[in-house]
């Protein structure tokens, strides 16, 4: 038995099918834009008011002792979304800021310290996530000894990467508690797989003075 379609309806169907997509393919298009633009704006708004904090702090130990000295304690834990410090990689030329929180709106805008973990300049385990392609990219390109800086409120923080690995996602171990001062990378691998990646990217570094 041979179907027969006739001509006029069927590419009428095919120009709607044509249209649809091209609708999908722009709204794809305008929410990548927005995402990107507001990390950008994100990075730059909390970038500056990181330096503005950092050289306020610098002028205030240069002067007179405060009359009313903070009573926060050193090293207390930021709100959800709460900036931390920004981290860097110079030669891989990666450099972003670190808020609290590993929520949806916080990763696309930034690199978060995961909750419960240390927090930069307290003994432990500090570990900071982020997404595979966008901050945590230039991770595929690590290699042993690089050096990460990590900068806050609490001072500057220099780490040296000692091991790379591929886990698990279930693999909690990496976020355990530690007794050294260690900093510890996570992101989604492979890559660059299309989908949710299956693995999740180690990097391990230990603090190191200089």
């Amino acid at each position: 038995m041979r179907l027969i379609f006739k001509k006029e309806p069927l590419r009428r169907m095919l120009q709607w099918a044509q249209r649809a997509l091209f609708a999908c393919a722009v709204l794809l298009l305008g929410y990548c834009g927005f995402a990107l633009g507001d990390a950008w704006n994100f990075q730059r708004r909390e970038s500056g008011e990181l330096d503005r904090l950092l050289r306020d702090r610098r002028m205030a130990s240069e002067g007179p002792p405060q009359a009313e000295p903070s009573t926060a304690p050193k090293g207390a834990p930021a709100a959800a979304g709460g900036l931390i410090g920004r981290i860097e990689i110079p030669r891989l030329l990666l450099s972003a800021v670190v808020v609290e929180g590993i929520g949806k709106t916080t990763l696309r805008r930034a690199v978060g310290h995961i909750p419960g973990t240390a927090l930069p300049g307290e003994p432990g385990n500090v570990c900071l996530t982020g997404h595979r392609d966008t901050f945590f990219r230039p991770l595929k390109d690590l290699k042993i000894k690089d050096e990460i800086q990590v900068s806050t409120l609490e001072g500057n923080f220099n780490y040296e990467v000692e091991s790379l690995r591929v886990v698990e996602p279930d693999n909690v171990g990496v976020l355990a508690p530690s007794g050294k001062n260690v900093l510890t990378l996570v992101t989604c691998y492979p890559f660059y797989y299309v989908g949710p990646a299956p693995q999740r990217w180690i990097v391990r570094a230990k603090q190191v003075i200089r």
